[in-house]
């Protein structure tokens, strides 16, 4: 039996707000996307295991205290104040250099969130901690299973858009940072993170921009016309000892799936080139042709290529679930991809 853990707790975070084009509307990212996922890997004769609590500690690694005390107070301090609505939202962020650190809680939302898409409710942050749990208890069973093993997080919230102190793209903790840190921490000396999310992991390049050690790499859709717009462009390869760690495969929207099957194969010779210790799959299924976003061709037999492909590098591999949304077919993607795997 299969083994793939998941948290909960993640279904107390409904978010309510998402603007697009300047209309206020229902968050795509709901748990529905979990239980369709959850439901059809336990009907594959997964076995789903509640994360152990790693604490706050690996969090820190990778993301700043006065961050995380913030995800841990900001609706509590949010409600205590007199006509704010039901979740948390800036309406002011700072621009230009060393912004000062306010302490009022409409002025730390504004620090601490980099766009309209994260919203702070009641259950957020304790989804977001079982999410970055999710991750560190996949990464940890990689790690005692030995050789080539993989596994695989079902994290929601997800978390690739999330930097080191500011919440993004319906991302409040970065998953697969942490997870990165946490496989170095405990031995692998230099970790790959594979983003194959629709959406460029923003967060994930921010974290480790300056790093050697962790690679990342990510095939996306071109950020020229394509959220989130400012990452993710093909000459962003990192800085300082970090230079060529990071590369990007922006992709044409409506790229089919044999283009998308090519790159992959681009992407898995720069990882074999690196010659990680381990690998992290920012998995996003919202490559799907029929995905609410529908901006690529994967299909779901496709799912299963990609994940061939990706297997050839013979390395420990932690998967975790990144975007993917509601869409018939969200549950079997994440089966056929994970295929490739059992």
């Amino acid at each position: 039996m299969q083994v793939a853990f998941y948290d909960e707790a993640h279904k107390n975070h409904v978010p309510k707000m998402w603007f697009y084009r300047g209309v206020a509307q229902q968050s795509r990212e709901l748990p529905d996307r979990a239980y369709m996922i959850r439901d059809v890997l336990a009907n594959a004769d997964y076995e789903l295991r509640q994360p152990e609590d790693f604490g706050r500690a690996p969090l820190e690694r990778v993301h700043t205290k006065r961050y995380i005390d913030f995800l841990e107070v900001a609706y509590s301090d949010w409600i205590a104040l007199e006509g704010t609505g039901p979740e948390v939202v800036a309406n002011m962020f700072p621009i230009g250099k060393e912004p000062g650190y306010p302490e009022i809680i409409q002025g730390r939302a504004g620090f601490h969130m980099e766009d309209l898409s994260c919203p702070i409710n009641e259950g957020t942050w304790r989804a977001a901690y079982g999410s970055a749990q999710t991750a560190l208890a996949t990464a940890k069973a990689v790690l005692q299973a030995g050789g080539s093993a993989s596994a695989y997080g079902l994290c929601r919230p997800p978390g690739h858009h999330a930097f080191a102190e500011r919440a993004a793209g319906y991302c409040y903790l970065n998953n697969a940072g942490i997870a990165a840190q946490y496989l170095r921490d405990h031995g692998a000396e230099r970790v790959s993170i594979l983003d194959i999310d629709v959406h460029h992991g923003n967060g994930t390049q921010d974290i480790f921009y300056d790093r050697g050690d962790v690679q990342f790499v990510s095939i996306h859709g071109d950020p020229s016309n394509f959220s989130p717009f400012f990452w993710g462009y093909a000459d962003q390869i990192g800085r300082g000892v970090g230079e060529g760690a990071n590369i990007n495969f922006p992709l044409p929207l409506g790229a089919d799936e044999a283009v998308y099957l090519d790159t992959v194969d681009k992407a898995v010779k720069t990882i074999e080139d690196y010659s990680p210790d381990a690998v992290v799959i920012s998995l996003g299924l919202d490559t799907f042709i029929g995905d609410p976003y529908a901006a690529f061709g994967v299909t779901t037999e496709g799912f299963q290529r990609i994940a061939e492909k990706i297997r050839r590098v013979e390395k420990p591999t932690v998967i975790l679930q990144e975007g993917g949304y509601l869409c018939p077919q969200l549950g079997e993607n994440a089966a056929s991809f994970l295929s490739a795997y059992r």
